[in-house]
């Protein structure tokens, strides 16, 4: 089973993933993005589907439009894990 973040691992989330933030009521992480238009926003989600499929680690999220919406947790590990941070910083990098 894959470990959930420790209380000292979770600490260092605002520094390591600044644009990213606790949703609220849940052990998750989520960033929205926003960009020109509704291409511009598919093509940053099929690089993030490379990504996810790459590290076997699979992003919720939505569009609409020009937005995009991700939410990362680790569902074997019920919680947030080491898996999300490695994905939300390979996405930072987009």
């Amino acid at each position: 089973m894959i470990a959930k973040l420790t209380d000292t691992e979770r600490a260092t989330l605002p520094t390591a993933l600044p644009q990213w933030r606790m949703v609220p009521g849940r052990d998750a992480i989520q960033r929205d993005f926003a960009f020109r238009d509704f291409v511009e926003a598919w093509g940053f989600m099929a690089r993030v589907a490379l990504l996810a499929e790459k590290q076997d680690h699979h992003p919720e999220w939505s569009n609409v439009w020009n937005r995009v919406s991700i939410t990362l947790a680790t569902h074997d590990a019920g919680g947030l894990s080491a898996r999300d941070i490695k994905l939300a910083q390979a996405i930072d990098t987009l």
